[in-house]
């Protein structure tokens, strides 16, 4: 079992072993973040669910109102007016088999995957690549879409997925520490309601069970579930 550091220890032992509100606990967040580069601010909610299950399932994308915070590169897989489209909105890689050609020799320069329907067909080959990745284009994120610029323009204004994970729980940034608590709080209100809405039917009982908020470095600081958008 891996030690924690004393700069850790020191931030833990001032949490207090209560459900913080919304608003408490991303200040103390930000307060509690002291490494020397910019810490990002993760959300994790614990949801009561079985994954394993198809109606049980929870994935999407929202845009952050004031953006993750993070500058992520493009790639788009188009051609013709398509591409000349995802060029202008600020695409960083743009192409059609050449990509996928790249890829194939092991190259992986791009943190986001977008294409349209009609490129799926070539994209599919890269299916064991960047399936493991989470770089894959997938319709329910909005990355397989004819809307290319405007599927590039959100996540350059800070789109972010989320999906539960095999264990039920969503991690998901929320903007980072240098962020005023109002932006953190936007943030993460928006993604609340987002995985709200996203309910799925096989849901029972109590939906969200637990939420807690970390900086890169610092010990997570629990949420009261129950008043999440209060």
């Amino acid at each position: 079992m891996s030690k924690k550091g004393k700069r850790y220890e020191e931030a833990a032992q001032q949490i207090k072993n209560e459900l913080y509100e919304v608003e408490a606990a991303l200040e103390l967040v930000k307060n509690l973040a002291k490494a020397k580069f910019d810490e990002t601010v993760d959300v994790a909610f614990r949801l009561n669910l079985d994954p394993r299950h198809a109606d049980q399932q929870v994935r999407g994308a929202v845009v952050l109102p004031h953006g993750s915070g993070k500058t992520r590169s493009v790639l788009v897989f188009a051609k013709g007016e398509k591409a000349k489209e995802a060029e202008e909105a600020g695409a960083d890689f743009v192409g059609a088999e050449e990509l996928v050609e790249k890829i194939q020799g092991g190259w992986f320069g791009f943190d986001v995957a977008v294409a349209t329907p009609d490129m799926m067909g070539v994209v599919g080959r890269l299916g064991k690549l960047l399936g493991p990745k989470g770089l894959m284009p997938n319709p329910k994120v909005g990355t397989v879409t004819f809307e290319v610029g405007k599927a590039v323009k959100e996540i350059k204004a800070g789109k972010v997925e989320y999906r539960v994970d095999k264990t039920g729980i969503i991690h998901a940034p929320v903007g980072k520490a240098s962020f005023t608590v109002e932006k953190l709080r936007d943030n993460f209100q928006t993604l609340a309601e987002a995985i709200i809405k996203a309910k799925p039917s096989g849901a029972k009982g109590q939906y969200i069970k637990s939420v807690t908020v970390s900086s890169t470095m610092g010990p997570s600081v629990k949420i009261n579930p129950l008043k999440l958008l209060s």
